[in-house]
């Protein structure tokens, strides 16, 4: 799947865009019709230690999914993010084959 991760007012090293690359790529075996996602990675200028702010859209034919985690590493969240979009995606699964 195409991954296109952009970084907000910092630049993502590469291990950190391979990493997001192989959690998103996990998404596939829930649901092989995933046409592409977009992540956004962007950082807040606050004293607290969750700053990073770590969302991905993920298209689907006829929709789209979106989610915004906000954690202390971009890790943390590309792991609670892809966790929200597994579910996600199992249940839009088992809508289309209740239509079946």
């Amino acid at each position: 799947m195409k991954v296109n991760t952009q970084s907000v007012n910092f630049n993502a090293d590469q291990k950190l865009i391979d990493f997001i690359q192989k959690r998103m790529d996990k998404l596939e075996l829930y649901y092989d019709k995933v046409i592409k996602s977009d992540v956004f990675l962007k950082v807040e200028n606050t004293s607290d230690k969750e700053n990073k702010i770590f969302e991905a859209r993920v298209s689907v034919p006829g929709d789209s999914f979106v989610v915004k985690k906000v954690c202390k590493t971009f890790e943390e969240g590309a792991d609670s993010a892809v966790n929200s979009l597994e579910r996600q995606l199992k249940k839009r699964k088992q809508k289309l084959r209740a239509y079946l």
